[in-house]
C-alpha cells in the first residue's frame, strides 16, 4: 500500500513538472515585435522581416508610436507624432457631432463611448467626448476630458493647442475668465508651432 502511494505521488510529481514545462515554453512568445508589421511567408515562419530604411515612426489605431534604432546608430529625433482618428473611430464621432446637433445628447455620449473603446489612447476622442460634455452642460466632466487629452497629446502641437482651446472654453462657461485668457494664449502659442 505505501509503495502505491509512493508511485502515485511520483506520477503526479512528474506530471506536475510536465505541466509547468509547457507552461514555461507557452510564457516566451514568438520571436518577432508584433508592433511590426508582417508580410509574405516570412510572418508565419516567425522570422524578422529585415529592412535597410532607417526606422520611420508608425501611426497604429489612431496613436503614434516611435521604433526604436538599432543599437549605436546615430540619428536624427523622431518627429513630433501627429494624432489622427482611426477610420471606426473617424465614423462614430461624425455620428456622434450629428446626433448632438440634432440635440440627442445621451446618445451621442453613448456614441462616443464606442469610439473612446476603439481608440482610449487617441487626444482626439478625448476632446471630442469633452466637447460634447460642454455642449450638453456640463462643463467640470468637458474640463477633465480636455485635460485628459492635453495629457495624451503630448508632442503634438496641434492636439495640445485643442486641447488647451477646450480648457479656455470650459473655463469661460464656469467664469473663470483670467484662467480662461491664460489657456487662449497658451492655445495660441501651440497654434502656431
Amino acid at each position: 500500500m505505501a509503495l502505491e502511494r509512493f508511485g502515485l505521488a511520483r506520477t503526479f510529481g512528474v506530471a506536475l513538472c510536465a505541466a509547468a514545462a509547457v507552461s514555461a515554453c507557452a510564457l516566451v512568445g514568438p520571436p518577432y515585435s508584433p508592433s511590426q508589421p508582417q508580410s509574405g511567408s516570412s510572418a508565419r515562419r516567425g522570422s524578422i522581416p529585415q529592412s535597410s530604411a532607417a526606422p520611420q515612426p508608425a501611426v497604429e489605431g489612431g496613436t503614434a508610436t516611435a521604433v526604436a534604432p538599432p543599437a549605436g546608430a546615430v540619428s536624427a529625433p523622431p518627429p513630433a507624432p501627429h494624432y489622427q482618428l482611426g477610420p471606426a473611430a473617424q465614423a462614430l464621432v461624425a455620428s456622434a457631432h450629428a446626433q448632438q446637433q440634432s440635440g440627442n445628447f445621451g446618445l451621442a455620449a453613448e456614441t462616443l463611448d464606442r469610439a473612446l473603446s476603439i481608440e482610449p489612447r487617441n487626444p482626439l476622442v478625448w476632446l471630442a467626448l469633452g466637447r460634447e460634455s460642454l455642449a450638453a452642460g456640463n462643463s467640470a466632466q468637458a474640463y477633465g476630458m480636455a485635460r485628459k487629452a492635453l495629457y495624451l497629446a503630448s508632442g503634438d502641437p496641434s492636439a495640445q493647442a485643442s486641447a488647451w482651446g477646450l480648457i479656455a472654453a470650459t473655463l469661460r462657461a464656469e467664469g473663470h475668465n483670467q484662467a480662461a485668457l491664460a489657456a487662449e494664449q497658451k492655445a495660441a502659442q501651440l497654434s502656431v508651432q
